[in-house]
């Protein structure tokens, strides 16, 4: 039997005991919580050193250990990509169109054997740009330029021809997602459906996908997170959960993931994708690697004029955003399928309208299935209405919210502004009303379609609603502070929450005896101390199934 002896402040998460300063793990679970003595005693260890050859001893001294932090909506192989492969060009949050072009181009002189270039990053500002902003620096390949937020794509001539994207293509998908010129033609930017539509065209090997996947989980690790949901496995490339499974059959997978399945909008025979969802279930499940769920689109993004709101757009009069799912029977019959299997839906949820669409398909399927522990999944909720918060925590279904995105960031907010109105941009948002109601809320960075994933950051931002000066420069206002929550509740939409979310918290969570030893230790009590200090925490390790997977140098 293997065993370790962990030794620090430890912040459990259970109720029943908050706080320890030891545990004792046996085979990769928590077999003791509680006193140092006792755990040593447990242990048959004399001092600081077990006297059993197969017994470790984790001493953290004065620093804190929390259980792992677990991440609720994520894209594993779309962050790998970013870290590793072609696409990383662009910095995030770049809005300075001239810089793009200079980056761009010397990423070609560099790499002129490519068949393709991508550049991701891309944030829009008020310049509307055209194909023709990027055929000026390259004319004989396809070149692609993808948004931050991964839902817009600015196309040269090349890519587009690579695409197969031409007027009869734009006008059967829409020009609401490929916009044209004056002559009908596409002029390169395009949005939601035929970007995904592009990414899963891209040449990519599973070598490529698993080394992707190991660039990720190393991130993920170093940043305390020891579990991860991917929302939509195969968004960014269609075999990632058989190169997930790879990885598990050669020992390399560490970062447990629980992935939901990508499903079309609008899904015509529900019970045939969730077979084949199930199938895909029963051949790639593993203890690292688990698909608990479909996802699908409702809507897209507000800066993209995507977002499925409960008006119309200020500046586009008669124009509400992109209804992507929006059969209210289909989507009935999707959860109502989904349940049989015991699998939840997941959907993107930006705008208001799209979520009170998918509150009244998800209570009409509780009439039908009289389940409301289902755990469906609404992420994003930028503009929530009182009465869909109280429906929200009613219909058991879970709000993902990203405290990251809540300060008001001058060009975004400005952006909200003008699109949706002032009213509307602060109230954006909330956090603390879904907490109010009952509902069992979770933290979701949207990583790499969001720039950050990060543990000290979101307790700040969800007490302070702003970002601290090592963030951004601290460049914000505060937005929407009635929204703040408390540091606990912070915690616990990283941790036992999200594990109930995916129907873990038997396993995962807190630090509770016969749960997994996942644990992350930092050099800061995020509980009591100053939160100008939980800012400027540091990570320690990473403890996955009892052992260091990650240490900071010191």
């Amino acid at each position: 039997m293997k065993q370790t002896i962990i030794l620090g402040n430890i912040i459990t998460m259970d109720e029943k005991r908050p706080f320890a300063k030891a545990a004792l793990v046996k085979d990769g679970v928590f077999a003791y919580i509680g006193s140092a003595e006792e755990t040593k005693r447990l242990a048959n260890a004399v001092g600081d050193h077990a006297s059993d050859c197969d017994t470790q001893v984790l001493d953290y001294g004065d620093n804190f250990i929390y259980p792992g932090f677990l991440e609720s909506h994520c894209h594993g192989h779309f962050a790998g990509d970013r870290f590793i492969g072609q696409a990383n060009l662009v910095p995030v949050g770049m809005t300075d169109y001239a810089k793009y072009r200079e980056i761009i181009k010397e990423f070609i002189a560099k790499n002129p054997n490519n068949q393709i270039y991508r550049a991701s990053g891309w944030v829009e500002n008020d310049e509307y740009v055209s194909k023709a902003y990027l055929d000026e620096i390259c004319t004989d390949k396809p070149l692609l330029m993808q948004t931050g937020s991964g839902h817009s794509m600015l196309l040269n001539t090349k890519a587009l021809e690579w695409a197969g994207i031409d007027a009869a293509y734009a006008k059967k998908i829409g020009y609401d997602m490929v916009h044209v010129d004056k002559n009908g033609e596409p002029d390169g930017y395009i949005c939601e459906n035929p970007v995904m539509e592009i990414l899963t065209k891209l040449p990519t090997t599973i070598e490529d996908g698993k080394n992707y996947l190991l660039a990720w989980q190393d991130f993920a690790l170093q940043n305390g997170y020891t579990a991860v949901g991917d929302a939509g496995a195969e968004i960014f490339y269609s075999k990632s959960p058989e190169a997930y499974h790879e990885l598990e059959k050669e020992g390399k997978l560490k970062l447990r993931t629980f992935a939901y399945s990508l499903t079309t909008d609008n899904v015509a025979d529900a019970k045939a994708e969730v077979a084949r969802i199930a199938a895909d279930r029963a051949k790639y499940n593993g203890e690292y690697f688990q698909i608990i769920g479909v996802k699908a689109f409702l809507d897209g993004v507000t800066e993209a004029h995507t977002a499925w709101q409960n008006q119309d757009y200020l500046d586009q009069p008669g124009y509400h955003g992109v209804e992507r799912f929006n059969d209210h029977d289909k989507m009935v019959n999707l959860i109502v399928e989904a349940d049989k299997e015991g699998l939840a839906v997941h959907v993107h949820s930006e705008g208001g309208g799209a979520t009170h669409f998918m509150l009244g398909c998800i209570e009409d399927a509780e009439k039908i299935t009289g389940d409301k522990d289902q755990r469906n999944v609404l992420a994003h909720l930028h503009f929530v209405t009182d009465e869909d918060i109280r429906r929200m925590a009613e219909t058991g279904s879970v709000p993902a919210v990203a405290p990251l995105w809540s300060p008001a960031v001058s060009v975004i907010y400005n952006q909200e502004v003008a699109y949706v109105g002032k009213e509307l941009a602060d109230q954006a948002y909330p956090i603390k009303s879904f907490y109010d109601a009952g509902a069992n809320v979770v933290f979701h960075s949207d990583y790499p379609i969001s720039p950050m994933m990060n543990v000290k950051y979101s307790i700040y931002t969800a007490e302070k609603r702003s970002y601290p000066k090592e963030a951004f420069g601290g460049i914000d206002s505060p937005r929407n502070l009635k929204e703040a929550i408390t540091r606990e509740q912070s915690l616990r939409a990283m941790t036992i929450n999200v594990a109930r979310q995916w129907h873990q918290e038997h396993r995962m969570g807190s630090i509770e005896f016969g749960k997994i030893a996942n644990m992350t230790v930092y050099d800061c009590d995020f509980l009591h101390d100053d939160i100008e200090k939980v800012a400027q925490a540091n990570i320690v390790a990473t403890i996955v199934d009892g052992e260091e997977v990650y240490k900071a140098s010191r």
